[in-house]
């Protein structure tokens, strides 16, 4: 068990339905065709696969998929869509747990090597990536870049959405690199909010890069997008490729 915080039946059973604009084929698509061509002619090994956001249709396009997944619940809701056979799943953290087999390319997506809350778990994180791919193969994380320009001094709060049904704001730990995501979501017309919130460890891109050496990979390419934008100083994410040398 690393430090990440598990995923409840509740929040696996509502996970689908709030993620239905991400899950779109509009939104999905340029992330399909990314990791589909990464992959080429190998299999593609997803950490914190969850739902199966986006190792379900991955699969379907013909990509071989295994998934890693610490929640038993997140992972239940998958196999409701697809079975063992098709897109094996082994329940474990994406730090330690180790699956047969090689990979042409390994794949972290939505801010998730966020949720191990140490640095030393989140370097272990690339190196059982480096662990399962093939020489030659690439490992891709997409991750938000810390938004800490937003805030001035003495403030420790950014907004990153009000709207009718939703508000969410992260407050930070500037000494331990921890974010907090606070989320008050509408339930039904009646006016009640619904409290969640869940704990990550920040890091940047080149604090990454530095981990990436540590697991033996070198940085191939980062860019702003799936559709491959260029990465820039005001970039708010970034998708990052490594590679495991051949």
């Amino acid at each position: 068990m690393t430090s990440s915080e598990l995923w409840t039946r509740a929040t696996a059973d509502r996970y689908d339905a709030e993620e239905a604009e991400t899950s779109s084929a509009a939104v999905l698509g340029p992330t399909l065709a990314f990791l589909a061509e990464l992959a080429g002619d190998g299999r593609a090994l997803e950490f914190a696969i969850g739902t199966g956001r986006v190792g379900v249709p991955l699969r379907q396009r013909g990509v071989p998929v295994t998934g890693i997944e610490l929640s038993e619940h997140m992972a239940a809701v998958l196999r409701r869509k697809i079975d063992e056979d098709t897109l094996p799943v082994t329940l474990g953290d994406m730090a330690t747990t180790v699956v047969p087999g090689g990979f042409t390319l390994v794949y972290l997506v939505y801010n998730t090597i966020t949720n191990l809350l140490t640095q030393d778990e989140q370097v272990e994180c690339f190196r059982n990536a480096a662990r399962h791919l093939q020489p030659g193969g690439r490992f891709v994380i997409e991750l938000g870049v810390p938004p800490l320009r937003f805030l001035p001094p003495g403030q420790v709060a950014v907004p990153f959405d009000v709207s009718e049904q939703h508000v969410g704001f992260d407050t930070f730990d500037l000494v331990e690199q921890i974010l907090v995501s606070h989320h008050f979501t509408r339930d039904g017309d009646d006016g009640h909010y619904r409290r969640d919130n869940s704990r990550h460890r920040y890091a940047w891109p080149a604090e990454l890069d530095l981990m990436a050496r540590i697991a033996g990979l070198e940085l191939e390419r980062r860019v702003a997008d799936w559709d491959g934008s260029p990465f820039t100083q005001d970039s708010a994410q970034h998708i990052s490729v490594w590679r495991k040398p051949t």
